[in-house]
């Protein structure tokens, strides 16, 4: 049995293939989350910089947190300027109150919030920005759903579906109490032409086909280039509908 730690350090063995073929935030996302007058922002949990490059382009100063050394060397290579630092969301290795926004893009779920969540607060100061995001194939889409889907796994229905989506709930909340305020939450749309092969192979990016036994990868893989031909039979290329959930908050006064 694989277990959650294994799943959350496995991205490392497919860098080069994640920062290639997982999609980026969609731009709406990045406009509803990053707040006017942003100069410092960090990025935690940056993994190999998808969400990194494009907040580089809009705030003066990031910093990108990542616990994975094979993830910090593809980001290192592919986002210039930007400063990386090896943490992780339960231990930050920055100064108190010096962040004007923390971001947290793809990766709430392997955080521990009863540690993760103060060390946040410390490092952003009062008022400041906690962006938390999940940006990934739309599964409201029906057949986006069962692309990675692994053998014996049940159909996407009511129960498959409540359950994904609690894994995008957020808490900010430690025994009642909280480090913050106006909570809200929006989902962006957007789409990304890819190749087949390439949808194909980014299934494989997935923490539970990455960590399965390579007879059951090849069988995921496998039913996901049968699913792509049967729906566009004929293209090499197909519009991949992704979306990126978003949720924002503000760092209450200490």
């Amino acid at each position: 049995m694989v277990t959650r730690q294994e799943r959350a350090q496995s991205f490392g063995s497919v860098a080069t293939s994640y920062d290639r073929l997982r999609p980026a935030p969609a731009p709406g996302a990045l406009d509803w989350l990053v707040p006017s007058g942003c100069t410092v922002a960090v990025d935690l949990a940056a993994g190999t910089g998808l969400f990194t490059r494009p907040l580089a382009e809009r705030v003066p100063r990031v910093i990108a947190v990542e616990p994975d050394p094979k993830m910090r060397s593809v980001l290192a290579l592919r986002s210039p300027g930007v400063e990386l630092v090896e943490g992780t969301g339960e231990a930050i290795p920055l100064p108190d109150a010096g962040a004007d926004a923390l971001f947290v893009s793809s990766a709430w779920h392997w955080l521990d919030p009863a540690r993760a969540l103060p060390e946040i607060a410390r490092v952003l100061r009062d008022g400041g920005r906690l962006g938390v995001l999940w940006t990934s194939r739309d599964r409201d889409v029906e057949w986006v759903r069962d692309l990675d889907r692994l053998p014996g796994e049940p159909p996407w229905d009511g129960e498959a579906e409540g359950r994904h989506r609690r894994r995008r709930e957020l808490d900010l909340t430690l025994g009642g109490a909280s480090f913050f305020t106006a909570v809200e939450q929006m989902s962006f749309p957007d789409t990304r032409r890819m190749r087949k092969d390439d949808v194909v192979e980014m299934a494989g990016t997935y923490s539970a086909v990455i960590t399965a036994p390579p007879d059951v990868r090849r069988t995921v893989l496998g039913n996901a280039r049968a699913a792509l031909d049967r729906r566009f039979p004929g293209v090499a290329e197909v519009e991949f509908p992704i979306r990126s959930w978003c949720f924002r908050a503000d760092r209450l006064a200490r």
